[in-house]
């Protein structure tokens, strides 16, 4: 990362032009134009799929915003976090993290660590045993979800919590669909993943297992038990290679090759695995194969196709040793447009797996015996902003296993009505199904995403099924997400809420205990951006990064640890510390150290909350707009007069 040189100079190198002070800065006898105080989202959760209130429980870690009295900062932050999404110790691990590119900060240094401050507090809920939301009073309705992925699951936590009861089917033994399947155990550990889906099945939720629909129940039955239905199927079926040679019997899907490590069946690979693709599937495949190492095939059976395609191993611990198997990754993407996440893209590096980009697969070399041995590869050019092959350049790769990493699909037997044609569900901007109102999809069978994409699908869709089951329209959807800050609920927590509208005319209204004076909430609808920041205002400060285990291609085989330590409380607070609070204040006094008239002042702390720390006397103020200059986070915005 280049450092940016600090300063506080309102200006840049190379700006010469003055200020139009007659425009900036407006005079009193002719505009009266003062501060107010414009609630606004911030990038991090505009960027957030889920919607997460990062920067409410970002403030809440970092002591800003005060719990109830009754309630622990850990827990409160804990809750606020769970408003979105009931998987903070797993997102905090696995999640790319797109609200960490949005950051504001990366205009000062680098970012906010959002992620590690969300292990912290997903951590500490399960070491205390903390509860998530508690369902509301019984609907007397009853939905049905299909597939216990984060889709299904997060969609059966925010039902529970609008008091409908739910049922949840599972083909699987076990829930968690690829959270338990897609993700190895070294990135997320078992006891974080049962612990997080404890707590949502502890809500009171049913849960099926070892439930296939149109098997176990036709769907037609299913629909007519239940008053609504969830279908979150995922797309646990890999695609195939669409070149010739592309089903060969080694040639497997790299989301059939983590299922069979994860469920205990794939205890090592072959000596050269060739891996095809750029997202992170591709990469946890490549990291795989590496810690499991290959050994000298002795049986047919103990082929790791077969293994993955559904025999059962042998005890191979006395065939031969196991050995460092060699690991290539190939991707028709070039480096700098990989879909992987740079972070994984140098872990992988690190521990031995050799990355190829721009290389796309031409055809599938095969043997005497019909198996891959290799693969014909051709160089990409993308300079003109799409894949064009360069010709003369076709070259040789040979493998002992090929795993396709390109693309998943679902499932859909038993769907077959409702597939798109590409083997997913279609969906509008509510995730109900077409021409089926009592239908709802979501996630991976809509199309394969993120994992924090899906948990805010399923929101969206819980709010559907809540609108579908009283009788309502969906209304429509705000800009930014719904989870984020109200200043009234603020207000009536903290015993403060305004007196009921006494609904008479009554002229000059500021001191009337009616109305939240001087504040606008415009979350729903703006983001507030960086150059309305007063950027001078943060030092630089180095971000306090989680402590990873050094994982070597020498050290690797074997090594199914967890490689990444969460922070300490004291680490998560300082680094929660950086947050700039980006649209809300976060009481740092310039506004009422720098007004020259003593026109802005403190709240009194008897009616002090987050949201309300200052306020502006108006027949003090002069419009000179020195308050929103100064402000770091762009709270304030001259409006009134207007």
């Amino acid at each position: 990362m280049t450092e940016k040189l600090l300063t506080k100079r309102r200006f840049k190198d190379g700006d010469h032009k003055p200020r139009p002070w007659v425009e900036d800065i407006f005079e009193a006898d002719h505009s009266h134009k003062c501060p107010t105080y414009i609630h606004r989202a911030p990038p991090c959760q505009g960027s957030c799929p889920s919607g997460e209130d990062i920067r409410g429980w970002l403030n809440i870690v970092r002591g800003i915003e005060k719990p109830p009295a009754d309630t622990s900062w850990q827990e409160y932050a804990f809750k606020r976090a769970t408003d979105a999404n009931p998987f903070p110790a797993i997102m905090g691990r696995v999640c790319p993290a797109p609200c960490e590119d949005g950051c504001n900060r990366n205009e000062v240094e680098d970012h906010v660590g959002i992620n590690a401050v969300e292990q912290f507090i997903g951590d500490y809920a399960l070491e205390h045993n903390l509860e998530l939301h508690q369902p509301g009073p019984d609907s007397g309705k009853h939905v049905a979800i299909i597939g216990s992925g984060v889709a299904g699951l997060a969609c059966a936590y925010h039902l529970r919590r609008m008091g409908h009861a739910c049922t949840v089917f599972e083909k699987q033994e076990k829930l968690g669909g690829m959270m338990r399947y897609g993700i190895p155990g070294y990135r997320v550990p078992d006891k974080v993943l049962d612990g997080e889906i404890k707590r949502i099945i502890d809500l009171g939720v049913e849960v099926r297992n070892n439930t296939m629909i149109g098997e176990d129940i036709s769907f037609d039955e299913l629909r007519s038990q239940f008053d609504a239905v969830f279908i979150a199927l995922g797309a646990q079926s890999g695609m195939a290679l669409p070149v010739p040679g592309g089903d060969a019997p080694n040639v497997i899907s790299g989301v059939a090759f983590l299922q069979a490590f994860n469920d205990g069946r794939l205890k090592h690979t072959a000596g050269k695995v060739l891996v095809v693709g750029g997202g992170d599937t591709s990469m946890d495949v490549a990291a795989v194969a590496r810690r499991l190492g290959h050994i000298e095939h002795k049986r047919e059976h103990d082929r790791p196709e077969n293994i993955i395609m559904g025999y059962m191993a042998h005890d191979v611990a006395g065939v031969a040793q196991r050995q460092g198997a060699e690991v290539m990754l190939i991707s028709r993407e070039s480096s700098d447009i990989m879909p992987a996440t740079k972070m994984e893209v140098e872990h992988v590096t690190q521990e031995g797996v050799t990355i190829k980009p721009g290389l796309l697969p031409v055809e599938v070399l095969l043997g005497e015996d019909g198996r891959a041995r290799g693969v014909r590869v051709i160089q990409t050019d993308w300079s003109s902003g799409k894949m064009e092959t360069v010709e003369g350049t076709e070259t040789e790769i040979e493998c002992d296993l090929l795993v396709s990493a390109i693309g998943q699909r679902g499932d859909l037997s038993g769907f077959e009505e409702f597939d798109s044609g590409r083997g997913l569900i279609d969906a509008d901007g509510f995730y109900r199904v077409k021409d089926h109102p009592d239908l709802f999809v979501g996630g991976d069978i809509i199309r394969p995403h993120l994992l924090t994409t899906a948990i805010g699908q399923a929101s969206i869709a819980a709010e559907g099924v809540d609108k579908f089951l009283r009788g309502t329209e969906p209304s429509k959807r705000p800009r930014v997400d719904v989870h984020h800050f109200h200043l009234l609920d603020k207000l009536r927590e903290s015993n403060l809420a305004p007196e009921e509208y006494p609904h008479t005319q009554d002229r000059g209204t500021d001191s009337s205990k009616y109305a939240i004076h001087n504040f606008e909430d415009r979350s729903f609808v703006e983001i507030a951006p960086s150059d309305e920041l007063f950027l001078g205002h943060f030092p630089y400060e180095e971000r306090v990064k989680r402590k990873e285990s050094t994982i070597t291609a020498d050290s690797v085989l074997g090594s199914f640890g967890e490689r990444i330590e969460g922070l300490t409380e004291e680490e998560a607070q300082k680094e929660a510390d950086r947050c700039m609070s980006c649209g809300m204040c976060f009481e740092c006094d310039n506004c009422v150290i720098y007004c020259p008239q003593d026109a802005i002042f403190r709240v009194k702390k008897t009616e002090s909350t987050m949201g309300r720390y200052v306020d502006t006397d108006y027949t003090k103020c002069i419009g000179c707009h020195i308050c929103e200059d100064v402000c770091p986070s762009g709270y304030i915005k001259m409006g009134l007069g207007e």
